[in-house]
């Protein structure tokens, strides 16, 4: 009797591009709308990055998938008027509002070029004195291509700066709406090759994607950064608007199905409600390098 062969499905990079592009491109209002809790959950990580890049007056800065571009504002306050800060971002749409919040903030310091952050090649500005990713490079579907291109925008001595979730056991606001998501859809595990938002969440895979790079000297910081927020509504709120991710996910349940794992996700996460308040663990890790 002849067994039938069945093939393994594989990750495709291009198609993931294409969706990432058009999830960021309807996501981007959202993004910048959260922005003020975005600066309150992320803001220490963020200057602990800044810290170990060594963003400082003067500094030419490059950041990369940066978004609608909270944590840039935050390194052109740092360097000033004689420094410069470069945000790009596979999406173009996303980066109209990154633009516009630095124009409200009266800062002429800060410039915006759509790129995908595989192809920095492309750009001809540079050398910069410090290149910045935050919660971007996780979901590169080619890591080291993404820091080799980071790396090579540096000027000697430059540093690369990027800020990435922990495991997904530390980081439960997040990882259990994935996995309730996960089990109602009958979704696979992620095939080999495939980013996602923990695929650098161990140090010592963070630290050996940085040295494989090329990077010298390189250091992890774990941070504790909790989501807090009014309760678990607004977090599921919160996701359901910025995280694309999670509605490409349910893509194949009907409409009533993905109101079920909602509803699912909302009861979870109110194991993380503290009286008046939401209390979302989560750990960041930051890493640095060297060029």
């Amino acid at each position: 009797m002849l067994q039938t062969q069945t093939t393994q499905p594989v990750f495709d990079p291009v198609k993931y591009k294409h969706t990432t592009l058009e999830q960021w491109n309807n996501a981007a209002e959202a993004w910048d709308r959260w922005s003020g809790l975005l600066n309150r959950w992320l803001g220490p990580a963020t200057e602990t990055m800044l810290d170990m890049a060594g963003v400082t007056r003067g500094s030419h800065v490059l950041d990369v998938a940066a978004g609608a571009g909270e944590q840039s504002l935050a390194a052109a306050r740092r360097v000033g008027s004689s420094g410069r800060v470069l945000v790009t971002d596979i999406s173009p749409t996303i980066l109209e509002y990154a633009e516009r919040a630095a124009r409200l903030a009266g800062m002429d310091n800060v410039a915006t070029h759509a790129v995908d952050g595989e192809r920095l090649d492309e750009l001809e500005a540079g050398p910069f004195d410090a290149v910045i990713s935050r919660v971007g490079l996780i979901y590169f579907p080619d890591q080291q291509k993404a820091l080799r291109g980071m790396r090579n925008k540096l000027r000697d001595g430059g540093k690369v700066a990027a800020m990435v979730y922990g495991t997904a056991e530390c980081n439960g606001f997040f990882s259990i709406p994935v996995s309730i998501i996960r089990r109602r859809a009958a979704l696979p595990p992620p095939l080999p090759g495939q980013p996602g938002p923990f695929s650098l969440g161990q140090p010592e895979v963070l630290e050996k994607a940085f040295t494989d790079a090329g990077l010298k000297d390189v250091r992890i910081e774990q941070i504790d950064a909790p989501l807090r927020i009014s309760s678990a509504a607004e977090c599921l709120q919160f996701e359901q608007e910025s995280f694309g991710a999670l509605h490409q996910m349910l893509g194949g349940l009907s409409d009533t199905q993905k109101d079920a794992a909602w509803e699912e996700i909302e009861q979870a996460l109110q194991r993380f409600e503290n009286g008046q308040q939401f209390e979302g663990p989560c750990e960041m890790l930051v890493a640095v390098g060297t060029r």
